[in-house]
């Protein structure tokens, strides 16, 4: 062990659950690498001796994977593989009390706002002139851009305003040049992330904003795809709409969570929205910029649900067609205002419910990807992989979407942009020419 403590730390950063957490990861990589501290990410090499696992706390199955993941790294540190294992994130921030008497063994635990903590921890001092400035876990093609902290809003089935607290936006000037920075690094594609992207600027300006910022970013020069994720149905502001159809460099693309289509099942969650509402909604948002892509996230499982939800809820697929959609089982969380009522469905249901709503929705994926097959559109390359290069079209999000397998003999890039003509469909996934 003495000699180990005498080489240099070597910092590993693993990161679970979603983007805002990838974000997080990144910015405190930037803050340990301008204090000469040697930083990676999920490495597989093993060749570090500090790890800090940035976990998540979301839903049941996230909090299974944070937990195994943080027993993993302390019996490394057992092996004496590791020096020192330290844990932040929404999990930590949530569980911290109960975590540091079932897991002794790991050195420090953090809340999602202590990133001045861990580097004191790490002996590093705070940068703030680094605003913004990051190390990127991603492809260098494409960078995610947290926009705002927290949320205001109350579903009842969700613990995040819990491990985030409320809604904080960033400036716009601060958003701007963080994207100019990025796109400096070589950043094609920007996704703006926030745990409810319409209610950007109110606490700040006022106003309800995201307009405003979507027309500076798209101003940035070298910016060639803006792309919205986690937008809220209920207040949406339409005006933003009038800038995603003008603005070439914004991708006709929105991230809009639904969670149900049951009026009974809205209530209960406390979406302030009625199945009738957010269907005139969707009609709208589809006149304002004609062929926008949307992607929609679904809950199943909710305390009460009845078959005739579920039923409603399928219904409300084939009527509306969405491009993307992702489901989640109801987890119960303590401390939301849901936990009171009976958690009343078993997890074999709720799985079965899922999967025969995902059922409609591949029918409905399968023939929208039919529709594209003898056009052309323009491909980011995102990389090669088992010998052919796969890239995406501006209606699809990085991990979550369709991908488009690209046959060509020619060399390709990862972050340069193709044009395609689709010469087949898949349920999830189309396949090209290079024009």
């Amino acid at each position: 062990m003495k000699a180990r403590t005498l080489k240099k730390d070597k910092v590993n950063i693993i990161t679970l659950g979603c983007s805002k957490n990838m974000v997080d990861s990144e910015v405190l990589s930037g803050q340990l690498k301008a204090n000469d501290i040697e930083v990676v990410h999920e490495n597989g090499k093993l060749d570090h001796n500090i790890v800090v696992v940035n976990t998540c706390g979301f839903i049941d199955k996230a909090k299974e994977e944070s937990v195994n993941t943080i027993l993993d790294q302390v019996a490394l540190k057992q092996k004496g593989k590791l020096d020192k294992v330290y844990v932040t994130g929404c999990l930590s921030h949530r569980y911290r009390d109960d975590l540091e008497k079932e897991i002794p063994e790991v050195d420090a635990w953090f809340g999602t706002m202590e990133l001045p903590l861990i580097l004191k921890e790490l002996e590093a001092d705070y940068k703030a002139e680094l605003l913004g400035e990051r190390l990127l876990a991603t492809p260098k093609h494409y960078a995610y851009l947290k926009i705002s902290e927290g949320c205001n809003r109350t579903c009842s089935f969700c613990a995040i305003p819990l491990m985030r607290g409320t809604h904080v936006s960033r400036p716009i000037e601060e958003l701007v040049k963080e994207a100019e920075s990025l796109v400096k690094k070589g950043v094609k594609e920007v996704m703006l992330i926030a745990q409810e992207l319409t209610y950007y600027g109110l606490d700040l300006y006022k106003k309800r904003q995201l307009g405003e910022l979507l027309n500076k970013l798209a101003d940035v020069e070298g910016l060639e795809w803006i792309r919205l994720h986690y937008a809220y149905p209920s207040k949406f502001p339409i005006e933003l709409l009038d800038v995603m159809r003008d603005r070439k460099n914004i991708c006709n693309y929105l991230d809009m969570p639904l969670q149900h289509a049951s009026n009974n099942m809205l209530k209960a969650m406390k979406r302030q929205i009625t199945r009738e509402e957010m269907e005139t909604l969707i009609a709208d948002i589809r006149a304002k910029v004609p062929g926008i892509c949307l992607r929609t996230t679904l809950i199943t499982g909710f305390p009460g649900e009845t078959r005739e939800d579920v039923e409603e809820l399928k219904d409300f697929l084939r009527r509306m067609r969405f491009d993307r959609v992702g489901i989640f089982t109801y987890s119960h969380e303590e401390n939301t205002s849901a936990y009171d009522l009976v958690d009343n469905i078993p997890a074999e249901e709720k799985e079965a419910r899922a999967q025969e709503i995902m059922e409609v929705q591949q029918e409905i994926s399968l023939e929208k990807n039919q529709e594209k097959v003898g056009r052309t559109f323009r491909v980011l390359v995102d990389k090669k992989e088992a010998g052919r290069y796969l890239g995406r079209t501006e209606f699809d999000s990085v991990e979550v979407d369709n991908e488009v397998v690209i046959n060509t003999n020619k060399k390709l890039t990862p972050g340069e942009f193709v044009d395609v003509l689709i010469t087949k469909a898949y349920d999830y996934d189309l396949e090209g020419e290079l024009v």
